[in-house]
């Protein structure tokens, strides 16, 4: 590409890429002193420092252990339903809780919420990123709690109600519990308190 004579002015496009970037520059630059003007800036990045020295400890505490997660819904039975044949030539991994349509599903971890949405077979599902990294997968849920992604979750926290969404729709109303690792799916079943 020719150097540009400095007695010579820039080619066209040169000239509108420099325009485009200055106005760029001036843009930004309204923007950011209009955000310090607010008052709020200064608490947002403390929040945000403070949100992800909280993630960086969540990731670097242990992974479950056998036995140590609560039943995400007080009182049901847990039968083990994990590796059971399901459609698409998939097998089953989680566990099924079933309970009355609307009843409570608790968070089984602390942590942090994922995905607040919508799924192909979970319909409307809650993720949550626990210690040591694991994802903690509820689905089938008849409707949220007033969560959303980036929250903060205690374990025992309402995060949804049970129900029938998703490839569950006309089946007992129930909550899919799966657990995922690094590594892939684990079965949840050993892992919460009986």
């Amino acid at each position: 590409m020719p150097t540009p004579s400095p007695n010579r002015p820039p080619s066209n496009g040169m000239a509108r890429s420099i325009k485009s970037l200055i106005k760029l520059a001036i843009i930004s630059a309204l923007g950011y002193m209009a955000y310090i003007y607010t008052g709020d800036y200064q608490q947002q990045l403390r929040h945000y420092i403070s949100d992800r020295i909280k993630y960086t400890e969540l990731i670097q505490q242990s992974a479950p252990q056998m036995g140590s997660l609560p039943n995400p819904i007080e009182g049901a039975s847990l039968v083990d339903t994990w590796g059971a044949a399901r459609s698409e030539g998939r097998t089953h991994e989680g566990i099924d809780i079933f309970a009355k349509r609307s009843t409570p599903i608790h968070s089984t971890t602390i942590g942090v919420v994922r995905k607040v949405g919508l799924d192909r077979l979970g319909g409307n599902v809650v993720s949550i990123i626990g210690p040591g990294g694991v994802m903690h997968y509820y689905a089938h849920m008849q409707q949220f709690a007033d969560i959303e992604v980036g929250d903060w979750v205690e374990a025992g926290e309402i995060i949804g109600y049970v129900g029938d969404s998703g490839n569950a729709k006309g089946t007992p109303p129930h909550l899919h519990y799966g657990i995922y690792t690094r590594s892939g799916a684990v079965n949840p079943y050993p892992l919460l308190a009986k």
